[in-house]
């Protein structure tokens, strides 16, 4: 679920957070990155659970509408269309996802219903559902544009669902745009004939992803003297109070990368902390940031102080 730059990302949060120096035990941040890294499978399922939760209470809807007293024509009979979506059934009948929600204990929505009832009306009230619900008859293909669309269009976008999960858990937030991308990738390539493990993938690709971010947040802390000092030499007309803390953790990760992992080229590197520094630090941050690297690069190329390993590694 997690690429390189996600992990970079996370690595960089939890330095902008450390407030120890090089000789501190690094247990205790090391563990925070990784609960952090943790949580946002968390933050996954709470969305993922979302959509069971909007489900179960368009079912609830139908079933209190047909027993008024003075049920309507259209409420007696409704169309059900929307509670049957194949992608919504999917997830409801998923035994993987239970069972992940279940062990993570992932159960927000139990007692926080209201936000559940706000994305259900939010829905019920968008033209995706109007145009929907126009026809009582679907296709595997209809009902999954559908979805795509209440959740990329009315989910994610809803600010009341933001503060609500801003105030949940300090990571979230910025966790929520690579969480909703992941999920809305996996529900536009599901197929119908899609595993009960389609929807609970793996955090990490593999161990070495998972050991990745615990080796760049050690060997930039245990490093960062040196780091700051490489970046001295080469900001020689400006005050390091200049430079803002951001850019100075993205070029002590870089400079960790082009000296500690052989086999990430270069130009990887140098291209991941640019995207980083356009989302995260100042606008002209990333100019700065290219400035110093290419510098670096140049430099360690002509002194064979660059060794990358692996054929186009330069």
């Amino acid at each position: 679920m997690l690429n390189r730059r996600h992990i970079r990302i996370k690595v960089m949060q939890t330095l902008y957070a450390f407030d120890g120096t090089e000789s501190d035990d690094l247990k205790k941040d090391e563990k925070f990155l990784i609960q952090s890294l943790e949580n946002m499978y968390d933050l996954y399922l709470l969305m993922v659970s979302l959509l069971i939760e909007v489900q179960k209470r368009a079912e609830d809807h139908q079933d209190k509408s047909q027993k008024k007293h003075l049920a309507t024509k259209e409420e007696k009979n409704p169309n059900k269309k929307f509670i049957n979506n194949s992608i919504l059934q999917l997830l409801k009948d998923n035994e993987a996802v239970k069972a992940q929600l279940e062990k993570r204990k992932v159960d927000y929505w139990y007692l926080d219903f209201e936000y559940v009832d706000i994305i259900f009306k939010a829905i019920l009230e968008s033209d995706i559902y109007l145009e929907y619900m126009k026809t009582e008859e679907s296709s595997f293909k209809e009902d999954k544009d559908f979805i795509v669309d209440i959740f990329s269009e009315i989910i994610a976008p809803n600010d009341k669902l933001f503060d609500y999960i801003e105030d949940k858990k300090l990571t979230w937030i910025d966790d929520l745009p690579v969480i909703n991308t992941s999920f809305l990738k996996l529900l536009r390539k599901v197929k119908k004939d899609a595993t009960d493990f389609y929807f609970t993938p793996k955090l990490f690709k593999d161990e070495d992803d998972r050991a990745f971010a615990i080796e760049l947040f050690k060997k930039t802390i245990l490093n960062r003297s040196k780091y700051n000092e490489e970046i001295a030499q080469r900001t020689t007309n400006w005050d390091s109070d200049r430079i803002a803390n951001m850019d100075a953790i993205l070029l002590q990760m870089a400079i960790c990368e082009f000296q500690k992992f052989p086999s990430i080229p270069a130009k990887v590197t140098i291209n991941e902390y640019l995207e980083i520094a356009k989302e995260y630090s100042t606008p002209k941050s990333s100019f700065f940031i290219n400035g110093i690297l290419d510098k670096i690069v140049k430099e360690y190329t002509e002194g064979g102080k660059l060794n990358k390993i692996g054929r186009g590694l330069m």
